[in-house]
């Protein structure tokens, strides 16, 4: 029998900036087919996680593998989304020509798109709602319209995991019901996907998996066991009201 492989496995990482610890010693393997929140209060560490898997910082200590091999070799399987300030909206290109960055993984940057690949990112947007402005600066799409975009995006590299760091933020309530409604089906063809959220009143209702961070590792493992108010009055302390009424949602202070 053939042993069974994590899309995604984490030993012993570490990650600090300027010597001061950010990361600390965190080990877990995702199961496959999964939407798995990383969820922790501000300055937790999980924007950080993202970045240290995919090779965008150095780790102090510990390893990453991408289906038992380094990130290096298995780039093609991943997408991802950033964090929506983290990009140059200005920037002069539209939502098409974004989309059509995702196709790059496949083809390699010297070869030209083939009309399949505009057909793909189409394909693309039009999941996402957003074929109608397929021409049509990023700078000048709202918000919730400029992270579909990069959903679209992401969904063009074709991957096998993806990770999104903080899609609903700053988006309207018909956008997150999109984006989760486009994860259900990544989930449903099998795809990985770790998403960083913040909004712990849905963190139930959005994922089968739960990483529990704050700078170490508070729980990992099916949500309905990580998400206990023991668990969030670790990562979350004092800041956190745990409220019994609300059949144990819990609420920032």
């Amino acid at each position: 029998m053939t042993p069974f492989i994590h899309p995604v496995s984490v030993r012993d990482l570490s990650v600090a900036y300027h010597r001061k610890p950010v990361l600390r010693d965190l080990s877990f393997d995702t199961p496959e087919g999964k939407l798995i929140g990383i969820v922790g209060p501000n300055g937790a560490g999980k924007s950080t996680l993202i970045k240290a898997i995919l090779g965008l910082l150095p780790l102090t200590s510990g390893k990453v593998e991408i289906y038992g091999k380094p990130y290096r070799e298995q780039r093609h399987m991943i997408g991802y989304v950033p964090q929506r300030e983290s990009v140059d909206w200005d920037f002069p290109t539209d939502a098409l020509d974004v989309v059509m960055m995702g196709r790059y993984g496949k083809l390699g940057w010297f070869k030209r798109p083939k009309a399949e690949d505009r057909e793909f990112a189409m394909d693309c947007l039009e999941k996402t709602g957003m074929a109608d402005f397929a021409n049509r600066q990023i700078s000048q799409l709202s918000g919730g319209q400029q992270q579909r975009v990069f959903l679209a995006r992401s969904l063009a590299q074709d991957a096998r995991i993806y990770f999104m760091d903080e899609p609903f933020v700053g988006v309207d309530a018909a956008t997150e019901k999109a984006i989760i409604r486009i994860l259900d089906e990544l989930k449903g063809q099998g795809k990985t996907v770790l998403v960083v959220h913040h909004d712990l009143q849905t963190v139930r209702e959005y994922f089968d998996w739960l990483l529990l961070l704050n700078l170490r590792q508070i729980a990992f493992g099916p949500t309905e066991q990580a998400y206990t108010a023991d668990n969030l009055q670790k990562a979350y302390g004092g800041r956190l009201t745990i409220l019994p009424e609300m059949a144990g949602v819990a609420a920032l202070r």
